[in-house]
């Protein structure tokens, strides 16, 4: 039996991630995502609900929210009819097993899972059974594999009866509320003999009806290769008149189902596999093998079948799955805390996730349609620069052509590299952010490589009928696959450089009345939409100000690194390059200056490119850097008591500056976003940064919640700002411990040398996750903390890759610099081991790294300084802050190193 299992927090299996914890089932709304390349994603509760779907075309389980997590009862399923007439459910979904919940005569039950796997283990003295069903889905195939073992742990031999059952929706998940009865009908349902299948004649769409080549199937055998004796493969036929999936008729009262080689139509269909009985003596086990899929054709289906033919077969593809993703996550981090160490796998894990998932198709994340916003694709590669570094050039050089002429960009990414759609609910919406992110992960990518060549790299650009930076609709536009065109009909081609200058230049001039950038649709918080007319971001306000200098100083290293003096650049945007310091102050002449550019990019553009010195541009840049953080700095500093003050974030449309200090605390508004982009776009001074630590400790930190929350309670719903204020307190946007935002504020502070108080962040955020009877969460990070700490929309957040990228490049300090590797640890005393050693290995330049920090001293950060290095064994040279090794020494390195680093 299981009760000697804890059900209080999950325990780590190994060194890559892998858990158990006991009776997850009592606790609600969990999930585990398990998928593979093929395109089939899923998600499994601990009694195996959740849904499976290719996109959102092709659901091959009915789609779920979060609150049908516990409500819906027609999940997979694997029934045991037993000898004495009794019947038990191996996922714990029965009648009865649902009565006997809470109570003494609950089922015993574990989970345990790692990347991509997950099984659930039930064990019942009554009954004398024990069930452990694991899932997953091979890289390769759109198949869900449910391997199912069932084992007599009773002294008596038990006969069994075996029916799984497995409801199959086959359709759009537009279809769950719309036309639900009327796509059934168009369900072609046939037993074959290891299973049903199903092939709707078409997929129901007003707009466009559309012939079906797609088969959903369940197919199932024994350990023996035995197929099913007989099918349920209707809704009607499994649960009967009056049944229901948690007391099934078909399977209470032992129907006999119908044979293989049957047809039916225009019904719900449910793969109903009803297994010959068996016996088992004491102790005695049985395997069952049940494949859910999807198949575009015939063979595609013969090759799945044939793939896991046997449970050789499946216990192979079950190995071979685990290694591939457990091969991905090749960063490990060793400090004087285990669990923690297991946490970051998962943090580590979670972009892959995103990469598979998207922002759809989990629980929590029941909205859009399928694939990556603009903004989550550059910040998921901050992640994939160390972990999947081979493609990522290719991907980067790609993703610039999703910028239109006027700096605004597509915002979803389609299939394939290249491909970009305008907007998912094709809305001409700006997000006044979007031109920041590019430069960060470009920025990362150059530094780990050296590649400076990329920025050479010529990119077409994204052109559709929205133009005027989201303003105007081209109603005559017509062209084919979405190109800007030049005045010749040719695709028009620019450089990375010049596409960076765009995006960057354009957001500058874009300002509202305080000469701040407007807020337009929202920034990287969605849920600020109702600000279009007035509002200003001043919080990327700062971001972009410390953009324009990253920008000059890399176009300065480009050219030195290059030898180049000369940058060409589309005619038409030498307007923006040609202003000076008057203009920047004057809100009129700049909005006239950036309509008169959008003009000239509107329709097809001359395709005439000027040559620009590399020395004018760089002090072009600079100088509205400058110009434009001295502004801020004067204008948008809010000082409280204390010591303490702040930045203020934003301006609502009602022209109003949004945070204040009130000696009050609950009439004192302050925003963490624009603390964050004050600090890491370097408008904050080192004493403002004092100031703003001081005051967020005050009026944001709530340990544990997770650490830092978004904002105070603003006790208004402010229809001028966001849809943000219509939530209640402390939930997501408002008010919440939002993590994304909560570890860049982290990632800034640890730039700025701030150490001790950026750890602070991260080690709240880590241990509110840890913490499972507060946070009712697997491992890994969630979106944001609840008001009471749960942790909401897990899996599938960019504050993993940012976290990963902290931990990596700034608390252990492995960075890149023009392509060398670069050691300069910023850890605490209490994040290295009882020996005094903190360690983390990852790769760079294709090379593998051991890296030891060794502190025996256990000296806090800012005390101690580098004494000693080697690599290999032999001495590297340093000074007291940092470990530089060039590039030409790490190409001739072998493949395998270790380095350490002695602090004293």
């Amino acid at each position: 039996m299981l009760k000697t299992i804890n059900t209080d927090k999950f325990e780590f299996l190994d060194d890559k991630g892998s858990f158990k914890i006991g009776r997850a089932e009592d606790t609600s709304y969990l999930y585990f995502p398990i998928a593979g390349e093929k395109g089939l994603k899923s998600s499994v509760t601990p009694n195996l609900g959740g849904d499976a779907m290719v996109n959102q075309e092709t659901f091959l389980l009915e789609p779920v929210s979060v609150e049908n997590l516990h409500n819906n009862k027609n999940g997979r399923n694997f029934w045991l009819y037993m000898d004495n007439g009794s019947v038990w459910s191996a996922v714990g979904t029965s009648a009865e097993q649902e009565s006997k919940k809470f109570t003494m005569e609950q089922d015993e039950s574990l989970v345990s899972a790692g990347f991509m796997w997950h099984t659930a283990t039930r064990a019942n003295s009554s009954f004398g059974v024990l069930a452990e069903i694991t899932s997953f889905v091979p890289v390769d195939f759109n198949v869900e594999v449910m391997s199912v073992t069932i084992k007599n742990i009773d002294h008596q031999t038990k006969v069994i009866t075996p029916i799984a059952a497995i409801p199959i929706f086959g359709r759009s998940a537009d279809n769950l509320r719309d036309h639900r009865n009327v796509t059934s009908m168009l369900h072609r349902i046939s037993t074959i003999e290891d299973g049903v299948t199903v092939k709707p004649t078409m997929s129901f769409d007003e707009k466009g009806h559309r012939l079906n080549n797609k088969t959903y199937f369940v197919i199932g055998y024994d350990e023996n290769g035995n197929k099913p004796e007989s099918f349920f493969p209707t809704v009607e036929s499994f649960i009967g008149e009056g049944g229901s999936f948690s007391k099934p008729r078909s399977v209470y009262r032992q129907e006999a189902g119908c044979s293989a080689g049957e047809n039916f139509a225009g019904l719900e269909a449910v793969g109903g596999l009803k297994f010959a009985k068996a016996t088992l003596k004491p102790k005695e086990e049985i395997v069952y093998t049940v494949l859910i899929g999807v198949a575009e054709d015939e063979a595609e289906f013969e090759a799945a079948k044939k793939k896991l033919a046997s449970k050789d077969d499946v216990e192979k593809s079950l190995e071979a799955t685990k290694k591939y993703w457990s091969d991905k996550v090749n960063v490990a981090f060793h400090t004087g805390n285990k669990e923690f160490d297991e946490f970051m796998a998962w943090v580590a894990f979670q972009p892959f996730l995103r990469r598979v998932y998207g922002c759809s198709f989990l629980p929590y994340h029941d909205y859009g349609r399928g694939g990556r916003g603009w903004r989550d694709l550059w910040q998921d590669c901050l992640a994939l620069l160390f972990m999947e570094p081979d493609d990522v050039r290719k991907m980067l050089v790609a993703n610039f052509g999703g910028v239109r002429m006027d700096g605004t960009n597509a915002t979803i990414i389609g299939d394939g590299l290249g491909n970009f759609i305008a907007d998912r609910n094709g809305i001409a919406r700006v997000w006044m952010d979007h031109a920041y992110w590019p430069l960060k992960t470009l920025l990362l990518y150059i530094h780990q490589s050296g590649d400076y060549e990329i920025l050479k790299e010529k990119v077409p650009y994204f052109k559709d009928s929205i133009v005027h930076r989201g303003n105007l609709i081209d109603k005559k536009f017509e062209t084919e696959g979405n190109h800007q065109y030049s005045e010749d009909g040719k695709v028009y081609e620019g450089s990375i450089i010049e596409h960076l200058l765009v995006q960057n230049l354009c957001a500058f001039y874009e300002v509202g009345e305080h000469n701040t950038l407007k807020l337009r649709g929202a920034d990287w918080n969605d849920a600020l939409d109702m600000a279009s007319h007035n509002g200003e971001s001043v919080a990327f306000s700062y971001a972009y100000a410390g953009n324009l200098k990253d920008l000059s100083i890399l176009i300065q290293e480009y050219a030195m690194n290059t030898g180049i003096d000369t940058v060409s650049i589309a005619s038409e945007l030498n307007i923006l390059l040609d202003s000076y310091v008057q203009i920047y102050e004057s809100v009129t002449e700049k909005t006239e200056l950036l309509n008169n550019y959008c003009k000239l990019v509107e329709g097809d553009i001359s395709g005439k490119q000027i040559s620009i010195p590399v020395s004018t541009l760089v002090s072009k840049l600079m100088e509205m850097s400058e110009w434009f953080t001295e502004h801020l700095n004067k204008q948008e500093w809010i000082s409280g008591d204390e010591g303490q003050g702040w930045f203020n974030s934003y301006y609502d449309d009602s022209c109003r500056r949004v945070e204040c200090y009130d000696s009050d605390d609950k009439k004192t508004r302050m925003m963490l976003t624009g603390q964050v982009f004050a600090i890491m776009g370097n408008v904050a001074t080192d004493e403002q940064i004092e100031y703003i630590s001081k005051a967020a400790d005050r009026y944001l930190y709530k340990e544990e919640i997770g650490g830092y929350r978004l904002n105070t309670d603003f006790h208004e719903l402010k229809g001028d700002l966001g849809r943000m204020f219509g939530f209640a307190y402390g939930e997501k946007e408002n008010g919440a411990v939002f993590s994304h935002m909560a570890v860049m504020y982290s990632n800034a502070l640890y730039r700025r040398g701030f150490a001790k108080e950026g750890y602070k962040a991260l080690n709240a955020l880590s241990e509110a996750s840890m913490n499972f009877n507060v946070s009712h969460m697997y491992p890994g990070i969630p979106e944001y903390f609840d008001a009471k700490g749960r942790g909401k929309y897990p899996y599938l957040t960019g504050a993993a890759s940012w976290y990963l990228l902290t931990m990596i490049t700034e608390v252990f300090g492995v960075k890149g610099e023009a392509g060398n590797l670069v050691l300069a640890p910023a850890l605490l005393k209490e994040q290295f081991d009882e020996a005094g050693e903190a360690k983390i290995s990852l790769n760079f330049a294709d090379k593998r790294f051991d890296i030891v920090y060794a502190n025996s001293s256990k000296l806090q950060h800012g005390t101690y300084k580098i004494k000693a290095a080697s690599l290999n064994d032999g001495q590297l040279a340093f000074d007291e802050t940092k470990v530089t090794i060039s590039r030409d020494v790490i190409d001739n390195l072998p493949k395998h190193n270790s380095i350490i680093v002695t602090l004293g």
